[in-house]
């Protein structure tokens, strides 16, 4: 589909007018993934909604979904989401790991009702703990890796049992005298 100028000010608006471009009777990937693309060409990236989501609110305007086709759309572009994240995932300093945790954060809440998703992605936080604990543990590692990967261990852990508190936690943490004291040289980043 060619780039048009569209008109549209707002995301909702700017779906249902590349919806009414397409002009076509039923909605599926072929649908979703033009619009899909043209809200990240006017909002960016982090604008797009899930395929179920635009499906959602074409459906409220009186398209007729082609439900198999959606539900495929969508899965996939959630697994595609999610190993993106995986990917970009860096806890090899306390900087790059609280940029992970906050992007992980974000994920979760936009996966908040994708249980198989969900589990996904605690299992891979399971698992960066699990290696994080064995750094901090190991004699192949310094005593600055170890206390970072032990940081980390905690914040994970935190997170885990309160991602609606974490973010909070952590800023709060970061100001703390005890870890300032651990880490007196770490620069907090706004």
């Amino acid at each position: 589909m060619e780039e048009p100028n569209w008109r549209a000010r707002n995301k909702t608006d700017l779906i249902i007018e590349v919806w009414e471009a397409l002009d076509c009777e039923s909605v599926g990937t072929h649908e979703l993934e033009n619009i899909q693309r043209a809200v990240s060409a006017r909002f960016g990236e982090a604008a797009v909604d899930s395929p179920a989501t635009i499906a959602r609110l074409l459906a409220e305007e009186g398209a007729v979904l082609r439900h198999p086709e959606v539900l495929d759309c969508d899965s996939k572009w959630r697994a595609q989401l999610l190993a993106m994240s995986f990917a970009e995932a860096d806890f090899s300093s306390l900087a790059a790991a609280a940029r992970s945790i906050t992007k992980l954060h974000s994920l979760r809440r936009q996966l908040k009702d994708e249980q198989m998703q969900l589990r996904l992605l605690q299992e891979f936080v399971a698992d960066v703990r699990a290696d994080l604990l064995f750094i901090s543990n190991g004699a192949m590692s310094n005593q600055r890796a170890q206390a970072e990967a032990r940081e980390i261990v905690q914040w994970l852990s935190v997170w885990n049992q309160t991602p609606e508190l974490f973010p909070d936690w952590l800023e709060l943490r970061l100001l703390s005298a005890g870890f300032r004291s651990l880490f007196p040289d770490f620069e907090i980043s706004r």
